[in-house]
């Protein structure tokens, strides 16, 4: 076939993880002893001032970006305490009156992760970065989550 020129293989846009289907890569997870934990804090707890807000969010962010590395990450992020939250009934009903006591700010991140020691030690680098302790918390597990 001379003269038949095949165009250059397209480039990876997904890890192979990423084409292996949820379900399954659950399974790989939970076989593997994987648990996802809740890394977190109120925003009351971070008390930086102003100028060196920039430099604290750039330390967070190089720890996310340091998890998404080694694989663990699975989603974080912030509270926009500017949006009210609402509750939605069961029967579609919203509204502005959120449950008694109930109240979420501040920032998180969920990873998956070998153990609770490892976890501790995830928290560590985000207590650094954010400059403030965090709660840790430990996901029940669900085959379907």
């Amino acid at each position: 076939m001379s003269g038949v020129r095949f165009p250059p293989p397209a480039p990876r846009l997904f890890r192979s993880s990423a084409l292996t289907p949820l379900p399954k890569r659950r399974a790989i997870a939970h076989a593997a002893g994987m648990t996802k934990y809740l890394i977190s804090f109120p925003s009351a707890a971070m008390q930086v001032s102003p100028e060196d807000l920039p430099a604290v969010g750039d330390a967070a962010r190089a720890v996310i970006e340091e998890a998404k590395a080694a694989g663990v990450y699975v989603f974080g992020g912030g509270i926009h305490e500017g949006v009210a939250p609402v509750r939605v009934s069961a029967d579609g009903a919203v509204s502005a009156e959120i449950y008694p006591g109930s109240h979420l700010d501040g920032g998180f991140t969920v990873l998956e992760l070998p153990s609770r020691d490892a976890a501790i030690a995830w928290s560590r680098k985000m207590a650094t970065a954010c400059q403030c302790d965090q709660e840790l918390r430990e996901f029940m597990y669900d085959p379907a989550s």
